[in-house]
């Protein structure tokens, strides 16, 4: 197992495992199956059996997913958590002086099993999760967390590690050598390695109570978004609606068994789609404050106690580890570095973005006074005339478009065209592999070469055992140590349509498709010796920079052309509507920016307190309130993308970290005019960006990686611009 994942798997579970709800008795397991499969699952499985005993004989080792069942996981965890303990003890008791390879190469090669079994349960936990899984992530979780501590906390490995450390300059290193080395180091002090053997107990029981607390929050989350899914008597309530729309809303009721009723499920931010469509006032408030209400209504999913408890003990444990707060302890290894870098840039972007969305309430309220609207525009009234003044403005409805936009078509020939006109690759589907669910698709991805560069995974329907949002995960990591090749996977939660029906996508779902493909080709592009460094291992303020330079290629002219079809017709987009879309690009940016803004500021006043200025669960709300008000992004009628009790990203890799999208965009932005200023979609630019940053992973300094790619430091700039913060 690369050995930094491993000091990361407490992360990971959190990242992936904990982000995902039991499902509906629909699902096969029952809660007395888990219970009877978790402990018979030894007896039931013999070695012989198990898949993750050995490696994957498929190409390119893609998991057997046809083999695997829930049985497996269990003792495949324990089985690969004792023989990786073990090769950490004959690494540790080595009697040899340490050396880059019996200590840190070693390392590198570890707990393979482990890394087979964590990455499939962690990768089905996010995306086809039933109760079996949910009880034994339960379990795993702060049995995980003891492993991690156990060696992270050993004493033996860290003086090996520091001997390493310490003549890491007379050593003869390549650079990549130099860097394992170096962040090993830094990583195991920051886990604890210098502290007392009395502090590493108190810090091995923190680490386990969060590890709980962690999977507890993100289960209530999704367990109470398929929970307060909207049910609605009749049709005629959901005027505004697309009768694909209403057709799929009645099959989402039947399958709950609500024959005649009508359901809309919720999506695990505060804006939710059908707000912007739905004409019934009444029913949009209704959506609405139910979604914003998630996690602090009191009831078996309310998340207030175990939220400020796991602030409290991350505040606790940074403060163990010598740093004034959580917030300076997980910035120290990012590319802000500082909650002051932090704090200057999201207090630059604030005042501009709230004026923007100030700008905008009053375009909204004077459509609603234009209408005979007798009423102040509220929250849930924001994306329904949206639509209405972009239509005023600029002749041009967001519905027109879905049309044009039928998924497997912006796929092959949006997202991968681009991908072919860009980097050279071409890609052919394997129905032949096994995959988990019959939606899913498994691709091969050539080089231009024509050699084969990875497999990917497509994964794009929503479904009550997949959670919210849209990810790539790595099934398998490149590594030349390791002889491995890239095997990652993108999950989108696309509505699936009636039987028969075609899956048109709204604008948000096609930028986001492109957006995930960009972590995709950060992981397909590695080219790396060591597994720590594989892909998208890169700080989190960077990680989002390469998809988020993706997205530009949705809406470039030659692409949009190729894939902006007609799903019936065949008939491209008309000129007029292609030259709409690229007009309204800065179009209700000031809201998009205020509530993104919102919730990252949220996010740091979390985080930047220390134990004793942290609130209880009874003073939660006000705390809320109160950060949002200090940060001058307080708006009624713009609500927080994410509210504290349902905030996924800062429960798990993202704590103090979600400051990292808009972080990552200012490198977004200026590399987008970097391709604008060569030439824009060659294959020599797309070159230029693999060679110098996307293959590196992060066996380089992430700003030293994007100083190589663009000579010289990011301007922001071109993101004031974009987003129409330049007071124009």
């Amino acid at each position: 197992m690369k050995i930094r994942s491993t000091l990361a798997l407490a992360v990971v579970i959190v990242l992936t495992a904990t982000v995902c709800s039991k499902t509906d008795t629909e699902l096969a397991t029952t809660k007395a199956d888990a219970e009877t499969n978790n402990q018979e699952a030894a007896a039931v499985t013999p070695v012989s059996e198990n898949p993750f005993f050995t490696q994957s004989t498929l190409y390119f080792q893609l998991p057997p997913f046809a083999q695997i069942e829930d049985s497996h996981y269990a003792p495949a965890f324990e089985r690969g958590m004792e023989e990786q303990l073990a090769e950490i003890n004959l690494i540790a008791t080595d009697s040899a002086a340490p050396t880059l390879d019996n200590t840190l190469v070693a390392m590198e090669r570890s707990g393979q099993m482990l890394t087979r079994v964590a990455d499939v349960f962690f990768a089905m936990a996010s995306a086809d999760t039933n109760d079996t899984i949910e009880e034994l992530r339960s379990e795993l979780a702060p049995k995980l967390s003891a492993h991690n501590d156990a060696i992270l906390l050993n004493g033996l490995l860290f003086e090996r590690i520091k001997a390493l450390y310490e003549q890491r300059d007379s050593m003869e290193l390549d650079p990549e050598s130099y860097r394992l080395i170096d962040e090993t180091y830094k990583d195991f002090v920051r886990a604890g390695a210098l502290l007392s053997d009395e502090e590493k107990e108190i810090l091995m029981a923190m680490n386990a109570e969060l590890a709980s607390l962690k999977t507890r929050f993100s289960q209530n989350v999704l367990d109470e978004v398929n929970a307060n899914a909207i049910v609605v008597d009749s049709v005629e309530e959901l005027a505004g609606f697309s009768a694909n729309q209403i057709a799929a809303a009645s099959e989402a009721a039947k399958a709950r068994d609500l024959e005649g009723k009508y359901v809309i499920p919720l999506l695990n931010h505060s804006g939710q789609p059908a707000l912007s469509s739905l004409e019934n006032r009444a029913l949009r408030e209704r959506i609405h404050k139910t979604s914003l209400s998630r996690g602090m209504s009191g009831g078996a999913f309310d998340n207030r106690e175990i939220l400020t408890r796991i602030v409290k003990i991350r505040a606790q444990r940074a403060q163990l580890l010598g740093y004034e707060n959580h917030a300076a302890y997980s910035l120290e290894n990012q590319t802000a570095r500082t909650t002051k870098a932090v704090n200057e840039r999201l207090a630059t972007l604030t005042p501009l973005a709230v004026a923007n969305a100030k700008r905008e309430a009053a375009d909204l309220q004077a459509m609603i006074d234009a209408q005979g609207g007798d009423f102040e525009l509220a929250s849930w009234d924001w994306d329904f005339y949206t639509e209405k003044v972009r239509r005023d403005r600029y002749e041009f409805d967001e519905s027109q478009l879905k049309p044009y936009l039928e998924m497997n078509n912006v796929l092959v020939n949006g997202v991968f065209f681009a991908a072919e006109k860009v980097y050279g690759l071409t890609f052919k589907e394997r129905p032949d592999l096994p995959v988990y669910l019959p939606d899913v698709k498994v691709w091969e991805v050539f080089d231009a070469d024509g050699t084969t560069l990875a497999l990917f995974i497509e994964d794009f329907y929503a479904r009550e055992s997949k959670r919210g949002g849209a990810w790539m995960n790595a099934y398998v990591s490149q590594s030349s140590l390791m002889g491995t090749k890239p095997v990652v996977a993108n999950h989108l939660n696309v509505p699936k349509p009636a039987q028969g029906e075609p899956t048109l996508l709204t604008w948000d779902e096609v930028t986001t498709m492109f957006h995930e493909f960009g972590h995709a080709l950060h992981g397909m592009f590695s080219n790396v010796k060591y597994p720590s460094f594989a892909g998208t291992s890169v700080p989190r303020d960077f990680v989002e920079y390469p998809s988020q330079v993706n997205e530009m290629w949705a809406d470039w002219p030659e692409v949009l052309e190729n894939y902006a079809v007609h799903f019936a017709t065949g008939e491209p987009m008309p000129k007029e509507l292609l030259d709409k879309v690229l007009a309204t690009a800065k179009f209700n940016q000031g809201f998009k920016t205020t509530e993104y803004l919102a919730a990252s500021l949220l996010d740091q006043a979390w985080h930047q307190k220390t134990p004793e200025e942290l609130p209880e669960a009874d003073g939660l709300i006000e705390f809320e309130a109160g950060a949002l008000i200090d940060a001058g992004v307080a708006m009624d009628t713009v609500p927080p993308r994410y509210r504290s009790t349902y905030f996924s990203h800062i429960i798990g890799g993202y704590a103090a970290g979600y400051y990292a999208y808009i972080w990552s965009e200012v490198l977004d932005a200026d590399t987008v005019e970097w391709f604008k200023e060569n030439g824009g979609m060659t294959r020599e630019n797309g070159d230029h960006f693999r060679r110098t940053l996307l293959s590196r992973g992060g066996a380089e300094d992430a700003m030293t990686l994007f100083r190589n790619f663009r000579g010289r430091d990011p301007d922001i700039q071109p993101l004031l611009e974009r987003r129409g913060l330049t007071g124009n």
